[in-house]
């Protein structure tokens, strides 16, 4: 039994930097073969730090330093359960992108969950001031385009025969992409203001995505705005939930709560997860671009609204079985979903 947990950790941590360093070594060198010494001593400083994790684990205080262990052993686990022919001689995208991003993505699934709570807060706030003081839709609106009459708009929409977009999609969509990447990783860069500016961002976005909603459908535009919003907003919505994930874990790895673990030790323990989350995240942008682009701009009659809301639905499913099963696999015994193995 511990007595002392800042001592353990200290006497500790040396044995699991040399773990660490052997692993990074390793991993950056998919070919590089360890000699039998250096396999004996991954393996004995793989036992200690699992040894280690089955006592951080009865102390509850402990998330960070647990988590960090958890990565470890798994890590050790899998350097020295898989053969040469399974692992992986090069950086797979599709293996990333389909098992490690959605992996990441749940293990800091609280992180997420504030952030959805968060923007519903926000949206709470703006569909109230909205429907409470019109006047304020000069101040809620995101963009000057949406100030209009949503009733006009639709009209001119679906009586338009001319293609706005004509000749100019690919450079509208790069646009999106371009800003709304921008605005993902600054909401995920805040988190070094301990979460307070990406807590503003989730928020401010809310409130404005209320605020439009709610001016369509006070003007009797629902199915307008869903066959406008859903082609898109179904992934890049999500996609600022996640940069707002990952600034709160940015911003939980800084603060630390007092926990005995350096700070330098937490922010090396998240920050593989947190470039995961945003590169993950710009993907997802990029699809909700092209889908802006070429697909959610153009309304009925040239595609019908039922068309366009089923395909939204289709999207929001599929990403809902992306990031709760992609990658999916047997948990390593006695750790969290975190530490879940290749």
């Amino acid at each position: 039994m511990i007595i002392d947990l800042e001592e353990f950790i200290r006497k500790e941590r040396g044995f699991w930097t040399e773990l660490e360093e052997i692993l990074d070594a390793v991993e950056k060198d998919a070919v590089k073969k360890l000699s039998l010494d250096e396999i004996k001593r991954l393996h004995y400083l793989y036992q200690r730090a699992s040894a280690d994790l089955g006592r951080i684990m009865s102390f509850s205080s402990e998330p960070q330093t647990r988590l960090y262990l958890e990565s470890l052993v798994a890590r050790a686990y899998g350097e020295l359960h898989t053969s040469s022919a399974q692992r992986p001689h090069r950086f797979s995208p599709m293996n990333w992108f389909f098992v490690t991003f959605p992996r990441t993505f749940r293990k800091h699934v609280r992180a997420f969950r504030i952030a959805v709570i968060v923007m519903l807060i926000g949206c709470l706030f703006g569909g109230l001031a909205f429907t409470m003081d019109p006047a304020a839709k000069e101040e809620l609106m995101p963009f000057s385009q949406l100030m209009g009459d949503p009733s006009q708009r639709v009209r001119q929409e679906e009586t338009s025969t001319k293609d706005h977009l004509q000749g100019h999609k690919a450079a509208f969509s790069s646009m999106l992409m371009t800003h709304n990447t921008k605005v993902s990783i600054f909401t995920m860069a805040l988190g070094i203001t301990w979460g307070i500016g990406t807590i503003i961002m989730l928020f401010s976005n809310g409130v404005m995505l209320a605020a439009v909603a709610a001016d369509y459908v006070h003007a009797g535009q629902t199915v307008f705005l869903l066959g406008w919003l859903l082609p898109h907003g179904v992934v890049e919505i999500p996609s600022i939930l996640v940069a707002g994930q990952a600034g709160l874990v940015l911003a939980g790895a800084l603060i630390g709560a007092g926990k005995p673990i350096s700070m330098k030790m937490r922010l090396k323990a998240v920050s593989k997860d947190i470039v995961t989350l945003i590169l993950g995240v710009a993907i997802m942008l990029i699809w909700a671009g092209f889908i802006e682009a070429f697909l959610s701009q153009y309304h009925e009659p040239v595609i019908p609204y039922s068309l366009k809301i089923g395909f939204g639905m289709t999207e929001l499913a599929a990403l809902v079985l992306f990031f709760w099963k992609s990658g999916v696999k047997k948990k390593f015994q006695g750790t969290s979903e975190g530490a879940e193995l290749t």
